[in-house]
């Protein structure tokens, strides 16, 4: 006899990353839960982060993060007109702003051209402060495709697409385990005011900052293939007073991340971050204090920067997978293969440039678990 199930897929976390992963299922033509803790959608890393698209200059040949940010950027761009979402596909100067930076960007130019990035340019400091007039730049690369976007309004049009196929997301609904049936399956078990249980036949954690939770609440989910959970906080200041350019600007990057960049948002204000520091558990404040760091680090691209001009504005927290002093690792989408659980795809390190790669990752998981 066939099983019946309640939904044929539940995604975990109605977060950027887990929201496109039912959107790919229900194009697919399944019925798809979305679960969320928190009362709205994308209260966790999604709405806590820089608003950029990315280009996918950084990420290691063959990598998923290569691979996905490419797809999923131009995925993205697609989706935004389809659904008439706001964005500024500005591009963005990667500038050297001392002479022994120059071998570091050249590395990354010959990266952008091994993961296929459209469009890339070399710039003298001449012609990069001619494109943006009092930017310090000893060379510059500028990627003509990253840009900024309503990350909201792409999550609200998820959210559509997965309801207007027959889904639903749900939040203040928390997931506390799951159990896999004897036939294939799961009989998940939920939270909140009326706490419940439902069945499926997929389903997939995309929890963001609670990933390593939520897979260890899963009967049979090995604990040697739940990655260390590790918190990089970083906080943003924004500027009182006009912004002083118009595409991205990012340093060379730090070990770790990105480094603390610019961007003039859909708004028109000037938004600098985010640094990067661990912490032992998710804190949002923003110390005043670091103020003078940060306008010691923009000073280096912009010179002129007004240090009492920078408002402290908020943070936000990466679910990484490696420690400070740890080799930055790939996305993390783990099936039976590594599991050894049939139907569960279970995400971890899901942090930049995932927002960017969201529908690449949503296709990739939908893939194999319908493969």
């Amino acid at each position: 006899m066939t099983q019946e199930f309640d939904f044929d897929a539940v995604v975990v976390g109605a977060g950027a990353v887990g929201l496109a992963c039912g959107y790919a299922l229900s194009q697919r033509g399944l019925i798809v839960a979305v679960l969320e803790a928190e009362g709205h959608i994308g209260q966790g890393v999604s709405s806590r982060n820089s608003e950029v698209i990315h280009g996918g200059l950084y990420y290691p040949t063959g990598s998923l993060k290569a691979r996905f940010c490419v797809q999923g950027r131009r995925r993205l761009y697609a989706f935004l007109d389809k659904h008439h979402i706001d964005y500024k596909r500005c591009g963005k100067l990667v500038v050297a702003t001392r002479e022994d930076e120059i071998p570091q960007l050249e590395a990354i130019f010959r990266q952008a051209l091994d993961n296929d990035v459209e469009g890339m340019e070399h710039l003298t400091g001449a012609q990069a402060r001619a494109l943006e007039p009092g930017l310090n730049a000893h060379t510059a690369l500028l990627s003509p495709e990253s840009g900024v976007f309503a990350i909201h309004d792409y999550m609200l049009a998820l959210q559509g697409e997965i309801e207007a196929a027959g889904g639903a997301v749900v939040v203040n609904t928390p997931f506390e385990g799951a159990t896999p049936l004897a036939g294939g399956g799961f009989t998940v078990r939920i939270g909140g005011a009326e706490a419940a249980s439902l069945t499926c036949r997929l389903l997939v954690t995309a929890p963001g900052l609670s990933s390593q939770a939520v897979a260890a609440t899963i009967e049979g989910f090995p604990a040697d293939q739940i990655p260390a959970a590790h918190y990089g906080k970083g906080v943003y200041f924004r500027l009182a007073a006009k912004a002083p350019f118009q595409r991205l600007i990012y340093p060379p990057p730090i070990h770790g991340a990105l480094g603390t960049h610019y961007r003039n948002d859909l708004g028109g204000q000037a938004v600098f971050g985010p640094d990067l520091e661990y912490v032992p558990a998710p804190d949002y404040s923003v110390d005043e204090s670091r103020r003078v760091a940060f306008a010691a680090y923009i000073r280096k691209f912009w010179p002129d920067v007004p240090e009492d001009l920078l408002v402290p504005d908020y943070a936000g927290i990466r679910p990484k997978i490696h420690g400070p002093d740890e080799p930055q690792p790939d996305f993390q989408l783990r099936g039976a293969d590594t599991h050894g659980i049939e139907g569960l795809m279970a995400l971890f390190g899901i942090e930049s440039p995932g927002l960017t790669s969201s529908l690449a990752i949503g296709e990739e998981v939908s893939a194999r678990l319908t493969a």
